[in-house]
C-alpha cells in the first residue's frame, strides 16, 4: 500500500501503485558526488522496474558507538546538498532527526521526517516532528515490540498530525545481534498505517570491542524477500559504490552494483503476492 499522503509527492514518477515502496540512499552525506551517483543509479533502476522512490542520506548522525567516527559535513551542508538530489531528480527525501529543536529546521529541507529507532519513545521529539506537517516514518525500537508502537503513533495523531509510516529494523538479540520476528510487520499494519522494513539495520551487529558497528550484509536479499512475503509497503535498503570506504555503516550496508538485480528479484515477488492475494 502506498499511503495516500505520500502519493503527491511521488507524482513525477511513473510506478506501478502495486509495487512496494522504497527509501534508498548512502547512512550519511559524504560529499555531493556521492548522493548525486547513489541518487541517479537507484533512481535509473526504480523508474526501469515501477517503484517508487524515496532517496535517504543522514545529514548528520548522532548516534555513533565511537567518539573518533564521522558525523557529518556540517547540518546546512547536509541539508542543502539533499535538498539537491529532490530538486535535480525530481524526488521525495528523507533523513532523520534528533532532537526536538531539529524538526523545524530539517523541515525546509526534506519532505519525510524519520525518526531514530533509539529516540521513538521521546515525546518532545515526536512532538515537534508532528507540528512540521511533514510526513514522519518512526522507526520501531530494538526494544520494543510492534503493538508497543502504538503509543508513538499516538503522541503524533495527538500533536495534530495523521501522516505517520513505521518501520521495522530488527530487535535486539543479545549484546551484539539483532533478529527480525516478521510478526511486527503485521502488528504494525494493523494500525493502519504503512509498514516498511529496513533490510539493512536490521542486520547489525552492535556493541563491537572495535567501536564500529558490524553487520551481515549477504543476507539482505533475505530479509527483503520475507519482508515482501510478510506484507510490507515499503522496504529501506542503504546502499553505497564502496561500503568498506563509507564512512557510517559500511559494514551493513548494499553495494550499488548489486541493488538492480535484487530490485528486479524483489519486484517480481511483489507482483506474485499481489497475484495471490
Amino acid at each position: 500500500m502506498i499511503p495516500n499522503f505520500l502519493t503527491p509527492l511521488l507524482q513525477q514518477q511513473q510506478y506501478n501503485p502495486q509495487q512496494f515502496f522504497l527509501i534508498a540512499g548512502p547512512c550519511v552525506v559524504e560529499n555531493e558526488d556521492l548522493v548525486m551517483e547513489v541518487a541517479d543509479k537507484v533512481y535509473t533502476i526504480c523508474k526501469k522496474l515501477g517503484i517508487p522512490y524515496i532517496f535517504k542520506a543522514s545529514y548528520r548522525k548522532a548516534n555513533r558507538t565511537s567518539a573518533n567516527s564521522f558525523t557529518g559535513l556540517g547540518d546546512e551542508v547536509g541539508l542543502s546538498l539533499i535538498q539537491k538530489v529532490g530538486k535535480t531528480f525530481a524526488l521525495p527525501t528523507t533523513s532523520d532527526i534528533h532532537a526536538h529543536d531539529e524538526a523545524a529546521e530539517a523541515a525546509k529541507y526534506i519532505d519525510v521526517l524519520q525518526i531514530p529507532a533509539f529516540l521513538c519513545r521521546q515525546t518532545d521529539l515526536l512532538q515537534a516532528a508532528a507540528a512540521t506537517q511533514k510526513i514522519i516514518n518512526v522507526k520501531k525500537g530494538q526494544f520494543l515490540s510492534g503493538p508497543a508502537m502504538q503509543f508513538a503513533v499516538d503522541k503524533i495523531k495527538k500533536a495534530g498530525n495523521e501522516q505517520i509510516m513505521l518501520t521495522e529494523r530488527g530487535t535486539t538479540f543479545g549484546y551484539q545481534d539483532l533478529v527480525v520476528d516478521y510478526r511486527n510487520i503485521t502488528w504494525m499494519k494493523q494500525l493502519n498505517l504503512p509498514v516498511i522494513m529496513d533490510c539493512t539495520h536490521s542486520l547489525q551487529q552492535p556493541n563491537q570491542t572495535s567501536g564500529v558497528t558490524g553487520g551481515n550484509p549477504a543476507l539482505i536479499e533475505t530479509i527483503a524477500k520475507a519482508a515482501i512475503a510478510t506484507g510490507a509497503d515499503g522496504l529501506f535498503i542503504e546502499t553505497h559504490p564502496n561500503p568498506a570506504k563509507a564512512l557510517s555503516d559500511g559494514a551493513n550496508m548494499l553495494p550499488l552494483h548489486l541493488l538492480e538485480n535484487l530490485l528486479e528479484k524483489l519486484a517480481t515477488l511483489r507482483e506474485t503476492m499481489v497475484k495471490i492475494g
